[in-house]
């Protein structure tokens, strides 16, 4: 799809005004209250439906003023990039917890994450247009890049590395102590406070060092997988935005239901292997060998129907798993009464 410049230009300037319109609503700076307030399910709620609405009206429009097989691309990059956004809040949920960040700041927190998420795909994403143009050989590397992923996925949440990792203590963090003395408290938003003569960072700049650090690998991550679904620069760099700039509504949104999806890692780890494996063979195809092509509509279809039936399959085993807990409860009750009888 040849999009021209002043499309461009027009697109990132009006997610830069919905990203400032969300930042002055939610934190009043008109309002004589002393720094924000707590994000709420219900304000959550609507600004995740606001930006849905949003993305979903873009890609109609993309279909409409472009072609219905662009539009069928942006929504399947759409969907892939929002349920990796799904792993990517679990992520961001321990690394918050790990760094006991109060719940008032965290929206703050997420909107600088996602800011920095939005600049590092875009460089990513100019790259990758570049090394794609230049060698399209290159889908073999991604393709088995994406197998590996999907492989990764599985096995560090079988492992359960993700739970176990402290984020207080990567290497970017530990530089970030070795140069800088580091209050023990927050001290609101602010990122650095003047303490006995001296300037000290404070735990908020750590927390947004260490989002940064995450949203570099989560870039790596997911660039590769839309680039398998198309090549056209703008759909991957509007799939990508749409799906983060409403990522911190659907943190607070899904915050009590982070351990009810279950089975969300086996879903992302099938769809990274599903694209790896499209990639691989498109270049093969592209290079003479008569495979079959998988179609941006086969694509669209199973990427929605693998999230589906992970999202369900994850509901319904919590559920079974909430009605079994009282039996357990009561069986041990039980054993504890005969014990001391």
């Amino acid at each position: 799809m040849n999009v021209p410049l002043w499309v461009w230009a027009a697109t990132i300037a009006a997610m830069v005004l919905i990203l400032a319109v969300d930042l002055v609503i939610v934190d009043r700076p008109w309002s004589k209250s002393k720094g924000p307030k707590e994000f709420g399910i219900k304000q959550a709620s609507w600004w995740a439906a606001f930006y849905i609405g949003i993305a979903i009206v873009f890609g109609l429009g993309v279909m409409y003023f472009g072609n219905p097989t662009s539009g069928a691309e942006y929504f399947a990059g759409f969907v892939t990039e929002k349920s990796l956004s799904i792993d990517n809040l679990f992520v961001f949920y321990l690394l918050m917890t790990a760094f006991a960040v109060p719940k008032k700041y965290q929206h703050e927190v997420l909107l600088v994450g996602i800011v920095i998420a939005i600049v590092m795909r875009g460089i990513f994403i100019v790259l990758g247009a570049q090394v794609i143009n230049a060698w399209s050989e290159v889908f073999y590397l991604f393709g088995v890049f994406l197998i590996y992923t999907g492989y990764k996925i599985v096995r560090d949440h079988v492992r359960g590395d993700e739970e176990e990792k402290d984020f207080t203590q990567t290497p970017v963090v530990r530089l970030v102590k070795r140069f800088w003395p580091v209050t023990k408290d927050y001290h609101g938003a602010k990122l650095t406070v003047k303490l006995d003569g001296r300037r000290h960072v404070t735990p908020m700049l750590l927390v947004i060092v260490a989002i940064g650090v995450i949203d570099l690998v989560f870039a790596v991550d997911s660039i590769p997988a839309i680039f398998g679904l198309t090549q056209d620069a703008y759909i991957v760099f509007t799939a990508n935005a749409f799906a983060l700039m409403g990522l911190r509504q659907l943190y607070f949104l899904l915050a009590g239901l982070m351990d009810r999806l279950a089975y969300i890692s086996w879903g992302l780890s099938a769809i990274m292997v599903f694209i790896g494996v499209k990639m691989i063979l498109h270049a093969l195809h592209e290079n003479g060998v008569h495979v079959v092509e998988v179609g941006i509509g086969t694509s669209l279809t199973v990427i929605l129907g693998i999230m589906t039936i992970t999202v369900v399959g994850s509901l319904v085993k919590s559920g079974i798993d909430k009605r079994r807990e009282p039996a357990r409860v009561s069986g041990r009750d039980e054993g504890a009464t005969a014990d001391r009888s």
